[in-house]
């Protein structure tokens, strides 16, 4: 028996928290189930990654790693946030396949893991879940769609689009992950950049259930300022053209103002003025440029020495 056991693929789970004591055991049992009928031939481990929550989150975490080994804790000295958190405990996973996220709250479906783990076995190392559809404002469905567009387009790699990190990899995949030194990362564009066979699966995005979301407005832009730095340096380039184009408009207003105060001297305005206007658009394109400029050398230097650590562990539980 110990040897079919041994014999067994693992799979690994992970799933960050932070203050989801009304979800976190649903998802625990939710996983459980679905491994113990549908996927009773492997064998798992549930990563939970605690951004340190103030409410019973840990409590009911501690409570279940008593019962089942499978179930493993990691809670951190502070709230690192979810990619970090998420990074940290992909690094820590051991399965041959690694699903990096499913969410406490089951907003993307733990019912669709049967499926990634089927194509993962004909030979995929990459199985993409794609979100075609989200329950959630029209508006927000908008911004979210434009962002996914915007980040695939600009991005030196493909990116596909509307996916998340509800994905399952390869163990050759996690290996090459743990290789990236990113204090910040941005686990799909990471796992694109890899490379590898790959394949994807759609589904709908769920409404929260229970609970309250901890992505605030601020999170989801800092997440997604993220993702637009991490993997191109375009906005920097932009920055540099279009400062560049300002001081080159400006040569072309001086000619002119130049020619119009000629026919109606001292008609239009007063001594100086056109001169001041060229002044302030031509030295605020120069600037522009030289920011842009500066911004690639920035850039450059940001994805070399970012090597604070990447979270703070205060415990581990069944590792």
């Amino acid at each position: 028996m110990e040897q079919q056991r041994l014999n067994k693929k693992q799979i690994s789970i992970i799933t960050p928290c932070f203050n989801e004591e009304s979800t976190v055991q649903e998802c625990y049992e939710t996983i459980k189930n679905i491994f113990e009928t549908q996927l009773a031939h492997y064998n798992y481990e549930h990563i939970f990654c605690d951004n340190a929550s103030t409410d019973r989150t840990v409590e009911i975490l501690r409570e279940l790693s008593k019962h089942d080994l499978r179930v493993k804790v990691i809670v951190h000295s502070r709230n690192f946030g979810v990619f970090r958190s998420m990074f940290n405990g992909l690094t820590a996973s051991s399965g041959d396949g690694v699903i990096p996220f499913v969410p406490a709250d089951l907003q993307d479906p733990p019912e669709l893991i049967p499926q990634f783990i089927e194509q993962w076995t004909q030979g995929f190392d990459i199985v993409y879940g794609v979100r075609s559809d989200r329950e959630e404002s029209a508006v927000l469905h908008m911004m979210r769609k434009i962002y996914y567009r915007l980040v695939n387009q600009l991005a030196s790699i493909d990116i596909p689009l509307n996916v998340g990190e509800f994905t399952l990899i390869d163990r050759k995949v996690v290996e090459v992950l743990k290789e990236y030194e990113d204090y910040y990362p941005y686990v799909r564009g990471m796992i694109a950049s890899c490379g590898f066979r790959s394949t994807s699966i759609s589904y709908v995005w769920r409404a929260r259930k229970r609970g309250l979301s901890k992505a605030n407005a601020y999170a989801l832009i800092d997440q997604g300022l993220n993702g637009l730095i991490s993997f191109t340096n375009i906005p920097m380039r932009i920055c540099m053209l279009f400062g560049f184009g300002i001081a080159f408009l400006s040569i072309f207003y001086s000619f002119f103002s130049f020619v119009i105060s000629l026919i109606w001297f001292r008609q239009l305005a007063a001594p100086g003025i056109q001169t001041l206007i060229v002044a302030v658009f031509f030295f605020s394109g120069v600037i522009l440029f030289a920011l842009g400029i500066m911004g690639e050398y920035i850039c450059a230097i940001h994805f070399q020495v970012r090597k604070r650590p990447l979270v703070v562990e205060s415990e581990r539980i069944n590792f």
